[in-house]
């Protein structure tokens, strides 16, 4: 393995992927230190910023350099306790790395053993059955690998990381009661499936120059049956206080130990001067006070955790509904943040399925995407029926998959619900589709007769080219969709496509039209070999 930038720009993004699509999940099991539902969202908005600094370095910065960058945003943009930890965690393991051009499955295995010591240190009364146990575990395994191969270390880390995971309600009293585990932990266990899918996947490490697919949770949890108390306990603290420290070591010491004083959660990272405070407290003006006392607090946030439960529970929000087949395309759909409800050739969406999942999203607003002729009908019905139950419900006449996924691309929960609807409606309109199937039977299409395994190529949801090469269909498909303003190919690869397919066709759009972009996921998809979208 090569530490090159590649390979940090992959697990990066890898790792906003995998937090953003168990987002959700781990803000329903965050219960622990207090059930604020927000650590999904911390520690994915930690990730985002830092790989958006990471992108932001010129071509040709060094690895020192990138690596630096991207440690110094995870310090100052560290959001809430699980990102703060995280960020201890990622900044203490590349740190370790180092200079090391060409890291061993041992370098890793010190690397995550560096990075568990240090956040415990961190931690001012470290608790077990939290991120900090998934951690060890994680270096534990890692270090019991004792193995020069990277992939096969970080495997056995990140299966490590999951066990521990599923015993974290045997440790700590708040997930029993509430049926979870552990949110941080979870995160963890999310940016390890990161890692994990880089050490043998797209990097270029391992994957033989195949198409992989994006990262999904691996694990699955329980979101809690009953509403915990505000705090942590009865009685705790009831204010969450962040600050950025200018300050020395010795000063930093001094502070941990009267923050210590003044609530729990305490979470103090950083060196070199520049340092990231977390705590609970119910004086919040103390806590600020002894961060003046060590030195120069700035960007200074307070969180009243009763008021933050309150808003809340107040809000219903906005949620994207998309009709999907195949597991690569639900993960897509996820990552881009919706909620997948798949379908199959044996498992039918009636209007009562559409009707379960609409509910199901939980939410005052919902957006949803047919991707599906003959899905519209039942996807309007539904639509009426969670309109009479008060819940407002845009369904968007998307007739492919990849018109949902352009959708998606453009989807904006902070806009007006109007607005949004209209900018996701406009992206699908706009986006030329195509696909790649095989005759089932002999028959009669738009192109003229077929035979049984025929190759059949639509356009916008219609037959315009019968033949007996997949390629020779595929490019007379694009000829038909690719305009002379066309910026962007997607290519989504489905069950039977030979291997090369994608690659052939995207070396023949390269050629012709070398303006144009092409990317290629793997969808999963039955009866399509390939779906087409171009933009």
């Amino acid at each position: 393995m090569t530490l090159s930038r590649a390979v940090v720009e992959a697990w990066a993004h890898a790792c906003v992927d995998t937090l953003a699509a168990a987002r959700q999940e781990i803000n329903a099991l965050n219960v622990f230190p207090v059930a604020d539902h927000d650590t999904g969202t911390n520690a994915y908005a930690t990730l985002a910023a830092a790989t958006e600094a990471l992108d932001r370095e010129p071509e040709g910065s060094s690895l020192p350099d990138l690596v630096a960058a991207f440690g110094d945003t995870l310090l100052r943009q560290a959001k809430g306790n699980c990102g703060v930890i995280l960020s201890q965690l990622i900044r203490a393991a590349l740190g370790h790395l180092g200079d090391v051009e060409h890291p061993t499955g041992r370098h890793i295995a010190e690397a995550f053993t560096t990075a568990a010591d240090t956040a415990y240190t961190a931690v001012g009364a470290p608790v077990e059955g939290t991120i900090l146990t998934v951690a060890r575990a994680a270096a534990d395994a890692a270090q019991g690998a004792d193995s020069d191969d990277v992939a096969a270390t970080i495997r056995a880390a990140h299966m490590a990381a999951r066990e521990a995971l599923a015993k974290t309600p045997e440790q700590l009293e708040q997930l029993q009661q509430a049926g979870v585990v552990d949110a941080g932990g979870r995160a963890l266990v999310a940016i390890l499936e990161a890692a994990e899918y880089v050490a043998a996947g797209p990097s270029g490490l391992d994957h033989g120059g195949e198409t992989q697919q994006v990262p999904q949770p691996a694990v699955s949890a329980p979101v809690p049956a009953a509403e915990p108390a505000p705090d942590s306990e009865p009685g705790g603290p009831a204010y969450e206080v962040m600050y950025l420290l200018n300050a020395t070591d010795t000063d930093v010491d001094t502070l941990k130990g009267r923050l210590n004083e003044l609530g729990d959660s305490v979470v103090v990272v950083g060196g070199d001067g520049l340092w990231n405070v977390h705590v609970h407290v119910d004086d919040p003006g103390a806590a600020i006070e002894a961060g003046i006392d060590a030195g120069r607090p700035h960007r200074i946030a307070v969180t009243h955790f009763a008021d933050q439960i309150a808003r809340q529970a107040q809000e219903r929000p906005r949620a994207v509904l998309t009709a999907t087949t195949g597991a690569g395309l639900a993960c897509l759909a996820r990552q881009a943040g919706g909620v997948a409800l798949e379908f199959s050739r044996g498992q039918e969406l009636s209007a009562d399925a559409v009707a379960e999942a609409l509910r199901a999203c939980n939410a005052g607003e919902v957006i949803a995407l047919a991707n599906n002729a003959r899905f519209i009908a039942p996807f309007e019905h539904a639509a009426r029926t969670l309109r009479a139950e008060g819940i407002t419900v845009a369904v968007i006449p998307t007739t492919a998959q990849v018109q949902g996924l352009s959708a998606l691309a453009v989807h904006d929960p902070a806009q007006p619900f109007e607005d949004d609807v209209v900018a996701m409606s406009s992206a699908a309109a706009h986006t030329r589709h195509g696909g790649l199937t095989i005759a089932a039977e002999a028959g009669i299409t738009s192109a003229g007769p077929c035979q049984a395994g025929d190759v059949l190529g639509v356009v916008a949801g219609d037959f315009a080219v019968v033949g007996d090469d997949p390629f020779a269909v595929s490019t007379q498909v694009l000829g038909h969709l690719i305009s002379p303003t066309a910026e962007l190919l997607t290519l989504v690869v489905g069950h039977g496509a030979e291997p090369d397919l994608a690659e052939r066709i995207r070396a023949h759009v390269t050629r012709l039209r070398p303006e144009v972009d092409t990317v290629v996921y793997d969808g999963d998809q039955e009866n399509y070999l390939m779906f087409f979208a171009v933009e």
